[in-house]
């Protein structure tokens, strides 16, 4: 999609287990660029490796995450605003690397919290004192921090908090909630959108 007049740049990383590819990174992807988002999807290391020998590795370490990231902030000029974001683990490395003095706002789909039954081991001592205004969209259910856990956990006032009604870590809800994961998404979309228009 060739966007005329874009309002603002976006870097989009994927989760830990599926890349750019994924239908859920295209799709949420094609959204966001129905709001004037000029939208980059980046792939880390270990998943461009992946896609290049089909064998599945673990993901790298937060430094080199982290210096990637890095990387491709600083590979893109300022002429928009620049937001950064992504889903689960690429929304968590978004938000160690967003002190870089040229990002206007991190977004996070699915934010993880702790690791699956591990409640005990959160990764949120950094978002205490979290300064760039942030948007983290979550599931009600979100095995990687659902809503009861989150609301007691002791975030900056900078981090906004919007729930989907019993959606797990990918958004998807039950059927007899009458939503699909698709209606979510573009829900999710439309939120991330408006966070953007506010900071722009």
């Amino acid at each position: 999609m060739v966007l005329n007049n874009p309002v603002a740049r976006v870097l989009l990383a994927h989760g830990a287990g599926a890349g750019s590819d994924s239908d859920f990174m295209q799709q949420i992807a094609t959204l966001l660029r129905q709001h004037s988002l000029a939208v980059e999807s980046i792939d880390f290391p270990y998943m461009q490796q992946m896609q290049q020998t089909g064998k599945r590795r673990p993901p790298d370490r937060m430094p080199i995450l982290e210096q990637y990231f890095n990387q491709q902030i600083a590979h893109f000029s300022s002429d928009l605003p620049l937001f950064i974001g992504g889903k689960s683990m690429g929304g968590r490395v978004a938000t160690h690397v967003a002190d870089n003095i040229a990002v206007k706002g991190v977004f996070c789909l699915g934010y993880p919290f702790h690791p699956p039954g591990k409640p005990e081991k959160l990764r949120t001592q950094h978002l205490a004192t979290f300064e760039k205004p942030c948007l983290i969209l979550q599931g009600e259910k979100d095995t990687f921090g659902k809503r009861d856990e989150v609301e007691r956990y002791a975030l900056s006032n900078s981090i906004q908090l919007q729930f989907f009604a019993e959606a797990d870590h990918s958004l998807k809800p039950p059927k007899r909630t009458g939503f699909t994961q698709h209606d979510y998404m573009r829900q999710a979309a439309n939120n991330i959108a408006q966070f953007i228009q506010g900071l722009v």
